[in-house]
């Protein structure tokens, strides 16, 4: 049994939503991003969309069957006049046009209404999409946890399931990029594990040491890495000093990259239920910033997550060697 050390969990509590409020400002200056909303066919997806079009965040083309959208409209007592809406009959169609306008340069990011990630991705990935470059697409969540004093991303929680090092070495220049874009010129990523020593029976640790000594190689740049670490030694200097830690990393990271699916599902949402954390999100890797938004999304998630693919769609993404 191993037994956690009492140390200290970190900083003092920050005001709540104001690294989100950060992403805000950031996009307030930029014009509104021409988005591909697929199939807002309930009133959570479509007041989502249109409140962010009347805060000047994106421009939205409502792509799904008329009928179903201006129902919804009603329902939700939304204007929908001067909105671009784009008639199809069902939400595959509706995803592979999002996907047609994208790729001709005619939407500058794409968000998920109310249709099933897999259903809306499986148009992204396929190859007549247009949109898929040589990097594995990944999720970034940004969250905003009171009691860290930094905007804390983590990948992937998301979309790749249980990621080999191939696909963990995109994810990781994927955060970086999306670190990048918000301004943090050169992010502190911490390759997350349950211990942080590398133990050759736990290939997270293994892939761990890799990934760093790919960064000093050139695979991965932009970044400073270090790992495995444990969660707690990531972001509590209290618990990496304990440890006898010593890395710019340590105690600091901007970025967590977790094992796969499953650790980093159930990390987000603890930090969400039970640190009142508060998120934005994106979908990397693909032609253009993909928004997968949640039906238990607050509002100030949804705006903060057009205002992060803003910043995405205006960065170029880092070439590094393969």
């Amino acid at each position: 049994m191993v037994l956690a050390d009492p140390v200290s969990p970190g900083p003092g509590p920050a005001p709540a939503g104001a690294q989100l409020q950060r992403l805000m400002r950031m996009a307030e200056a930029q014009p509104p991003l021409r988005t591909a909303v697929v199939h807002p066919v309930d009133a959570l997806s479509l007041t989502g969309a249109v409140e962010a079009a009347r805060r000047g965040l994106i421009e939205p083309l409502l792509i799904g069957p008329q009928a179903r959208v201006r129902a919804a409209a009603a329902a939700a007592g939304l204007d929908l006049d001067g909105l671009v809406l784009i008639d199809v009959e069902h939400s595959h169609e509706a995803a592979t046009r999002a996907c047609e306008l994208a790729a001709r340069g005619e939407a500058a990011a794409i968000m998920k209404g109310a249709l099933h990630t897999d259903e809306l991705l499986e148009a992204v990935v396929a190859q007549a999409s247009g949109l898929r470059t040589d990097r594995r697409m990944s999720h970034v969540f940004v969250l905003d946890v009171p009691t860290y004093p930094r905007p804390l991303l983590v990948s992937d929680a998301a979309l790749n399931i249980a990621p080999d090092l191939a696909a963990k070495r995109d994810i990781v220049q994927n955060a970086i990029d999306c670190a990048h874009a918000m301004d943090i010129a050169e992010p502190r990523v911490a390759i997350l594990s349950a211990i942080e020593t590398v133990n050759p029976k736990m290939v997270s640790t293994l892939d761990a040491a890799a990934l760093c000594k790919m960064a000093d190689r050139g695979q991965i740049i932009g970044g400073v890495l270090d790992g495995p670490l444990a969660f707690d030694n990531a972001i509590s200097e209290a618990a990496a000093e304990a440890k006898g830690i010593r890395s710019p990393v340590a105690g600091r990271a901007d970025i967590l990259i977790v094992p796969d699916i499953e650790s980093g599902n159930m990390l987000a949402k603890q930090l969400f239920y039970l640190s009142n954390a508060q998120s934005a999100g994106v979908v990397m890797g693909a032609r253009v910033p993909i928004m997968l938004t949640s039906r238990s999304d607050p509002a100030a998630s949804r705006l903060a997550s057009c205002a992060l693919a803003i910043l995405v769609s205006q960065h170029k993404p880092a070439k590094y060697a393969r």
